[in-house]
């Protein structure tokens, strides 16, 4: 989607989405050419004004640009003596000339800042239009979505078949540095763009994750972002035909090509559909509306949106019928925003059960406006609110049936400094160890302690992937057995919530 359309009301889980196809819901980090900085010479190069000394029309623009409001400035001037005050004290005494566009764009970063809303940012004329020329070129990048979560640059979940997927990125894990650069202090789109880059380049982070105690480097090389968002196969349980619809974003096409693989579906004899939003980090409100009409009556309201004087709107499917056949909704911490709007319908407005973890939540509604000289404020317009009236921001949807998967779908990145070896204690250790059992091996301890056991089983595995059988860890060793785990989960194999998805699907 091209984000001159950005128009249209639509839902944000983070404000970018570090390469990927289309829709606004996140902006993607694609290749492009960066424009270069202003440098500190060219940014007070300028010859230093009062804002009593320009222009009627510069004036009234700059005080149009603070009062922002969607059209209801009509006594900008009068409410803006004190940014005009602060304006003039600046320009006229600050021991350095400093530019006046300087001071115009740092006044609207900073109170977009006071909102203390990762959902609300604002994009100068450049930065739009190197977004702009990313998403008009190319489809390439990290396939990951991000937000600003107390200052730091946070992942709120990589797109399915990205990159960042395949390389070990999850849900919640903070970015501390690029390339070895520290990120601190810079804002989300500045992040973003170190980030970006070209098809096969590599992209070196440096991840601080919940529950590890030493920060992970994960090496990213870029490459082409899934433009597919809907994945449909048929299972069979128990002599009974199960659809599996896998939504992994919501963008300008999803619900049509969610209708396309339903009535597949319904035309090869499925009884029953299983919804998977596992790692699902939102997109289009307006997709997951379409989505939604399969299946909940008319007679209940499947999401509610409240304004900041606390009118709500109810939206209602017109639909007068449920769907024949039983359907479970899969998610898990990755889903968000849309996500959580079609689980929380399921559950609330259509009885449907929910299988697998509490969800992200993310329970605002932005809208993107156009600030007439090529930048944009991107600023929070709404809560959304569940069917019975419950907002989810901040707690997520809970499942109606928590099931987590085994303990290996939740290792990381194995980092080798220096050898592995028996009777060595360490968090890296516990990791491999969890690995090993995961794909079968025999462990008597996984708390991190390199036992015998443990040294038993990595010689069989050295042995079976036929590397020198030492029963020490070393580089090619774990990264070995990491690829192991990551083939393993990318088949499906062993997916604790999707076995219990289909059992009580047909219950």
């Amino acid at each position: 989607m091209n984000l001159k359309k950005s128009h249209v009301v639509i839902l944000l889980v983070a404000a970018l989405l570090l390469g990927a196809a289309g829709s606004y819901f996140g902006i993607k980090l694609a290749q492009s050419e960066p424009g270069e900085p202003a440098t500190n010479s060219e940014q007070t190069d300028q010859k230093a004004e009062s804002f009593a000394d320009l222009s009627e029309s510069e004036r009234q623009s700059i005080l149009e640009k603070f009062a922002a409001s969607n059209g209801k400035n009509g006594n900008a001037s009068a409410d803006m003596k004190k940014v005009e005050q602060a304006y003039n004290i600046i320009q006229e005494n600050y021991v350095q000339d400093v530019g006046k566009q300087q001071l115009i764009e740092g006044a609207i970063q900073g109170m977009l800042e006071t909102l203390d809303d990762p959902y609300s940012v604002y994009m100068d004329k450049e930065t739009m239009k190197q977004f702009d020329q990313s998403i008009e070129s190319s489809f390439e990048g990290i396939g990951a979505e991000v937000s600003m979560v107390d200052g730091k640059v946070t992942i709120v979940g990589p797109i399915k078949g990205s990159p960042a997927e395949e390389a070990g990125l999850k849900p919640n894990d903070q970015i501390l540095a690029v390339d070895g650069e520290s990120v601190e202090g810079l804002d989300l789109y500045e992040t973003v763009l170190k980030i970006r880059g070209e098809k096969g380049t590599e992209v070196s982070l440096k991840i601080d994750r919940p529950g590890v105690s030493d920060p992970l480097t994960i090496e990213i090389v870029r490459d082409d972002i899934p433009l597919e968002t809907v994945h449909s196969k048929v299972k069979e349980v128990d002599g009974k035909k199960a659809g599996v619809i896998e939504i992994t974003s919501f963008s300008e096409k999803t619900s049509d090509e969610f209708k396309k693989a339903l009535d597949e579906l319904e035309g090869k004899g499925m009884e029953g559909l299983i919804i998977d939003v596992r790692g699902n980090p939102g997109g289009l409100f307006t997709d997951v509306q379409e989505i939604l009409k399969n299946f909940i009556p008319d007679d209940v309201p499947y999401v509610q949106v409240e304004d900041k004087n606390g009118e709500k709107e109810r939206y209602f499917s017109k639909t007068d019928k449920k769907k024949n056949y039983p359907v479970t909704v899969l998610m898990d911490e990755g889903s968000a925003s849309a996500s959580e709007i079609l689980a929380a319908a399921m559950k609330e407005a259509g009885g449907y059960e929910l299988v697998g973890e509490t969800t992200f939540g993310k329970g605002t509604v932005q809208q993107a406006i156009p600030m007439g000289d090529g930048s944009t404020i991107k600023i929070t317009l709404y809560k959304w609110l569940t069917p019975e009236g419950n907002w989810i921001h901040d707690k997520g949807v809970e499942p109606t049936i928590e099931v987590k998967q085994p303990a290996y779908f939740y290792t990381n990145p194995v980092e080798i400094e220096k050898p592995l070896k028996y009777d060595q204690n360490s968090e890296k250790i516990k990791n491999v160890q969890l690995m090993l059992k995961g794909l079968g091996y025999k462990l008597e301890r996984t708390d991190g302690y390199f036992d015998k056991s443990t040294e038993k089983a990595v010689k069989k595995f050295q042995k079976e992937e036929g590397l020198e059988a030492t029963g020490v860890i070393d580089q090619e060793t774990g990264g070995s057995i990491e690829a192991k785990i990551v083939e393993l989960i990318r088949d499906g194999k062993n997916d604790k919530q999707m076995e219990k998805a289909l059992d009580v699907l047909f219950q």
